[in-house]
């Protein structure tokens, strides 16, 4: 049953999507009915957080099994004695899954309120704090210290100060204001550091601020089994040609023992920075992070030898990860997606100069793995079709491990190829809260087999280059 509304589109976007999900592929396999069931099904499950918080455990510095006892103490105290399980994964053994509460709906609403942006909201659904950058209004009179309720607007309509707000909110829990309304809105510029100390929020996720640092990264399930089906050895050359944050670079050069080179690019100095922090923290040596357009990665002439960066000879690399830029729907929660058309389509066409350079860096037997975190055809299974046709070097191979669901119909692919492929689908499972005591009523098995579905939307294509032509 959903708590929050429906994700909410652009007209144009909304009438694209509606395109996608009623395509004659699909409708002719399922029917309209079924097709449009399991279609509005999704939008009311991408405004929702998921089921599950998923830890990748940093296992070049400690076993899952030590990080696993610190998380179970860490909820003791968080969660004040709850139940809370963590749960290791039976496929993926590296990770840690660890159900979350929610939603709760009896919590009373306070007179002072705290307006936060849409992306600060989100962060608060899945555990965080709220920190001051993120507030854009409070309450007139709000002080340290107060009950204060917090609210998302979701359509950007607040104005920065605003002492009141009545337009579209959502209600994501209650805290303790941490600083008075003067200080968040002084003059002498903004602020850092925590605005709200969440005490009652709607979902009760554990909080990973400054929790093991060094010892695990958060990453959505579907995000840490990319490179376990990309399956680095140690001594390969590995290429993460859009990197950033680290996440999958990190998570690479770990499976790989830190033993080999992993070559992580993004071609924003921000970001690259943030790869080199995250390498840092987590001990990982063998990464080498680069500011470059993955597009112009493939040099035309012959490199001096001293030469470690972009851009590349062709077929020097082992195994290539291109998690593409991507329209991004499949993030969750997300309650209103605010992207244009035009910028929707706009990712088709990039994926696919991106592919061709990957395809031309990869070396003859090479492995390349293609993902992105959304739901549309256009950046999945049509490229995918797209890929065979153009480039006849490649062949889909089977993904291991294999919890997703298999390819949605529309691209023109036949069955035994949709099933090569893995699209993670969040309205798999019914929209259902989790309280303490259905938690404690279900068993081990059904919980992962829940968070395995219960995740974000995204996609993931796997292809072994034959020859070098």
């Amino acid at each position: 049953m959903s708590f929050f509304p429906k994700i909410s589109f652009q007209c144009e976007v909304e009438e694209y999507l509606t395109k996608v999900f009623r395509n004659n592929e699909l409708i002719t396999a399922l029917g309209t009915q079924e097709a449009e069931s399991k279609y509005q099904s999704l939008l009311s499950h991408l405004s929702h957080p998921p089921g599950f918080t998923t830890v990748r455990v940093n296992t070049h510095l400690a076993s899952v099994k030590h990080v696993k006892k610190l998380l179970f103490e860490e909820i003791q105290k968080q969660f004040k004695g709850l139940c809370v399980p963590v749960l290791e994964h039976p496929k993926l053994q590296d990770i840690l899954l660890i159900p979350v509460i929610g939603p709760r709906r009896d919590l009373k609403k306070h007179s002072s309120e705290v307006i936060v942006g849409a992306h600060c909201g989100y962060a608060v659904l899945r555990g965080a704090h709220v920190y001051v950058p993120g507030i854009i209004s409070t309450s007139r009179f709000m002080k340290a210290g107060d009950l204060v309720s917090v609210y998302s607007d979701i359509e950007g309509k607040c104005k920065r100060g605003a002492k009141e707000f009545e337009g579209v909110k959502v209600f994501l829990g209650n805290g303790i204001s941490e600083l008075s309304r003067s200080e968040i809105f002084s003059s002498s510029g903004p602020l850092n550091g925590m605005g709200v100390r969440m005490i009652e929020p709607v979902y009760l996720s554990l909080s990973f601020d400054n929790v093991l640092p060094s010892y695990l990264f958060l990453q959505n399930l579907p995000s840490v089994i990319v490179s376990h089906i990309l399956k680095p050895q140690p001594g390969e050359r590995i290429l993460d040609m859009c990197a950033a944050p680290g996440g999958k670079t990190t998570h690479l050069a770990t499976l790989m023992h830190d033993q080999g080179e992993v070559i992580a690019m993004d071609k924003i100095a921000n970001k690259v920075k943030k790869i080199k922090q995250n390498a840092e923290l987590l001990q990982l040596n063998c990464i080498k992070a680069f500011r470059y357009d993955g597009t112009k990665a493939l040099s035309v002439e012959k490199r001096e030898d001293e030469q470690e960066g972009p851009p590349f000879l062709p077929e020097s690399f082992d195994r290539i990860l291109l998690d593409a830029p991507c329209s991004g729907m499949g993030q969750r929660p997300n309650m209103a997606y605010s992207s244009t058309l035009k910028e929707v389509t706009s990712y088709q066409p990039l994926q696919r100069k991106l592919f061709t350079v990957a395809v031309k860096l990869l070396k003859p037997g090479g492995v390349l793995v293609y993902s992105t975190c959304t739901i549309t055809l256009s950046e999945n299974e049509e490229q995918v079709a797209w890929a065979l046709k153009t480039f006849p070097c490649l062949q889909l191979q089977p993904q291991e491990p294999h919890i997703g669901g298999e390819g949605m119909r529309g691209a023109g692919l036949s069955l035994d190829q949709l099933k090569l492929l893995q699209r993670f689908d969040p309205s798999a499972v019914p929209l259902q809260g989790m309280d303490i005591n259905s938690l404690q009523d279900s068993g081990e098995d059904d919980l992962i087999s829940l968070a395995n579905k219960d995740c974000i939307g995204f996609f993931i294509a796997k292809f072994i280059k034959s020859n070098s032509k």
